[in-house]
């Protein structure tokens, strides 16, 4: 076996090394048939590397700040959402094992097999954020929409940081509790959901988490126009993460999902910052 060959498999050893203790950590994180299934995954991974150990007559040690790294992510954003990424990684990984099919024409092969089983495994897993995923989409994408273009017509008819972080509180508070009420009362009429209650929390705390994340500038900042553009920054680094993660768990494209809602966003910030312009211009009401 040439040398360029053994690089990669001791490569793709370390990795699956690393994968199985990954797995095998999110199983002892869980409860219930997830915990059996994440631990049939771990199992697989060890399998990977114990073929590859065939070849290179060496174990690795795995990648613990690797380990540390997707572990923290779980915690965050759950462990679908980390399973999901590790998968695709392992997909643009698939012409590494074509370069060596010369070298290990049968490694490839059994690669395969062995990854349509962890497809399958990984299939079967249920995560309950993941059931009210649109409520949460619900609460971000109204509450960017909203907050977004209400601050930036504050900032020009109000002209006061304080003020205009008084009011957005007021404003984000209040649309948070009528957001959950609403989605309480649309799943409640929704005769497949059993919890519309926690699918109105999840809406709720969505939302609250932009309201929070929004108003942050405002609170420190003095100058309004310059809170405005930390405030815009924010609301894109919130898209900009919420897409991926949908993207991710969801397996759909990221990039027409965060440009389409960067779009509306700013887009309603725009008519909203001329609308306060014009309600002070025009109004001559100076606070």
């Amino acid at each position: 076996m040439n040398d360029k060959a053994m690089s990669v498999i001791k490569k793709m050893q370390v990795n699956e090394i690393t994968e199985y203790k990954i797995y095998g950590a999110l199983a002892k994180r869980v409860k219930g048939p997830n915990s059996a299934i994440l631990s049939k995954i771990s199992e697989e991974e060890k399998k990977h590397a114990a073929m590859w150990r065939k070849y290179t007559d060496c174990t690795p040690s795995a990648k613990n700040g690797k380990v540390l790294w997707y572990i923290l992510l779980a915690m965050i954003f759950g462990y679908t959402f980390v399973i999901n990424m590790m998968e695709n990684g392992e997909k643009k990984a698939e012409w590494v094992y074509g370069s060596i099919a010369d070298e290990v024409p049968e490694a490839a092969r059994i690669h395969d097999d062995e990854e349509a089983h962890e497809a399958a495994l990984i299939k079967m897993i249920d995560e309950e954020r993941l059931k009210y995923i649109s409520s949460m989409v619900l609460g971000l994408n109204d509450a960017l929409v909203e907050l977004t273009g209400a601050l930036a017509g504050f900032t020009f008819a109000l002209g006061s940081s304080k003020t205009i972080s008084m009011a957005g509180f007021i404003t984000g508070s209040a649309a948070t509790l009528s957001m959950a009420a609403s989605e309480y009362l649309s799943k409640k009429n929704d005769k497949s959901e059993k919890h519309p209650l926690k699918a109105a929390i999840y809406t709720g705390i969505a939302y609250m988490i932009v309201v929070t994340m929004l108003l942050l500038p405002y609170c420190f900042i003095p100058t309004p126009l310059v809170a405005l553009a930390f405030c815009l920054f924010d609301a894109a680094l919130v898209i900009l993460i919420f897409t991926f993660y949908v993207s991710v768990v969801r397996g759909e494209p990221f990039k027409p999902a965060f440009f389409e809602m960067i779009g509306i966003s700013f887009g309603v910030a725009g008519l909203s910052f001329c609308i306060g312009w014009m309600a002070r211009t025009f109004l001559g009401i100076d606070i």
